[in-house]
């Protein structure tokens, strides 16, 4: 069983940056794409960015687009998202998960495990 644990989050001035980690074990790591989704309270869950096995596909949500970036080192079993000029509206808790599926995809339901998420608060 894949284990991911999230890191990095916490409250940054709207304009300000963050890195968020995640760690994974329990499996091999370069064997499966990796998400990040997010979830604001009273909101659902919603893609954020995607990174194929080898990190040489990536997918972003329009939303963030030009401002984050997913990356990977396999050789550390980590994925990071660098998220540049936030804004309130990302204010959220942020998850990473793990699919065996060959392709990237934006849908959650694709995607097998589940960190705990970490939390990134935004203010104006």
């Amino acid at each position: 069983q894949v284990q991911l644990v999230e890191s990095g989050g916490g409250l940054v001035q709207a304009g300000g940056s963050l890195r968020l980690s995640c760690a994974t074990s329990g499996g091999t790591f370069s064997r499966y794409a990796m998400g990040w989704f997010r979830q604001a309270p009273g909101k659902e869950r919603e893609f954020v960015a995607a990174i194929s096995r080898s990190g040489g596909t990536t997918s972003h949500a329009e939303s963030v687009k030009g401002r984050f970036t997913i990356s990977r080192d396999n050789a550390k079993n980590t994925v990071f998202l660098q998220m540049n000029s936030l804004k309130p509206e990302d204010t959220a808790v942020y998850y990473c998960a793990s699919s065996q599926l060959s392709n990237i995809f934006s849908i959650p339901r694709t995607y097998d495990y589940w960190g705990q998420g970490t939390q990134v608060t935004v203010s104006s």
